[in-house]
């Protein structure tokens, strides 16, 4: 199964979005202060609203859709109704992705003994926020994937992931410079699947191999 597809991130991207200020004193703040930098707050709001609607209409119940097709979702002050509403739904989402993080550890430790060693440090230690700097294949079975992870969680330098006894495996459009957010990983037959969820572009990304190698680029 895959759990962290482009549709999980959306979802993500609208739970982030649906805040609100505490208090009508906090939005008033705002309006003020956008005000006196020459910034129409209200319609700044309404423009990143049109650029979310087809995600917010996607993603939150009917019951929403009046408040984000008049933009009073978040370019204005929220009704009770509204925050009530929001409330209840970030909880409800909060319990769905903690349920989808449990289900996904369970089955990666339950097969965590047939990964290869160096497949495990894959998931051992993140590559959040790598990003793509080039690739290669250098053969039929083998892809060579260099990652600047200056700005991520570990190795912080250039890496090469040297995928061997590659099975399946498709080429993005637009790969290099991409984020890489979230991975998966299963064990096969032969080896292991792993799932990647990229960012800028976002796009799901699969690659069946029988090992990795994790080489720094010094």
């Amino acid at each position: 199964m895959n759990y962290f597809t482009k549709d999980w991130y959306g979802e993500m991207q609208v739970y982030g979005f649906l805040t609100f200020p505490e208090t009508i004193e906090d939005w008033e703040e705002n309006l003020a202060y956008y005000e006196s930098e020459g910034i129409n707050y209200k319609e700044n709001l309404q423009r990143e609203i049109e650029d979310r609607k087809e995600d917010l209409l996607r993603f939150l119940p009917a019951s929403f859709h009046p408040y984000i097709l008049d933009y009073s979702i978040r370019s204005e002050y929220p009704t009770p109704e509204l925050r009530a509403m929001a409330q209840q739904w970030e909880e409800n989402y909060r319990k769905r992705m903690e349920l989808i993080w449990q289900d996904y550890n369970a089955i990666y430790l339950a097969n965590k003994h047939l990964l290869p060693e160096n497949v495990v440090q894959l998931h051992e230690k993140s590559l959040h926020d790598a990003t793509v700097k080039a690739y290669e294949v250098p053969s039929d079975d083998v892809l060579v994937l260099t990652l600047d992870c200056s700005g991520g969680f570990h190795y912080f330098t250039d890496i090469q992931l040297i995928f061997t006894g590659v099975k399946e495996l498709v080429i993005p459009k637009k790969w290099q410079g991409a984020w890489w957010l979230y991975n998966e990983i299963y064990s096969t037959e032969q080896g292991f699947e792993l799932h990647v969820l990229f960012d800028c572009p976002l796009l799901e990304w699969k690659i069946v191999a029988e090992n990795v190698q994790i080489k720094e680029v010094k």
